[in-house]
């Protein structure tokens, strides 16, 4: 019974790993809280601006794009 609980498990922490739904979003780092605490490019956890304002607001950040997106090659279609 033990083993079988056991292999259960794996198989559930094996699926859970491989699922891409585990995996972090490309869009959520769109935006960096920048300031002399964080430098540069700064906190890149934000997907929208105004998540970024929010955690700004009452600090001497400010929030700008995230270099990795702003210089990066365009794809052409």
């Amino acid at each position: 019974m033990r083993r079988t609980i056991l292999t259960l498990a794996s198989l559930a922490a094996l699926i859970a790993v491989a699922s891409p739904a585990a995996r972090a979003h490309p869009a959520n780092d769109r935006y960096c809280l920048q300031g002399r605490m964080w430098g540069y490019p700064g906190n890149c956890q934000f997907a929208s601006y105004q998540q970024c304002l929010a955690t700004a607001s009452g600090t001497s950040a400010y929030c700008g794009i995230n270099p990795r997106y702003a210089y990066s090659q365009q794809r052409a279609y």
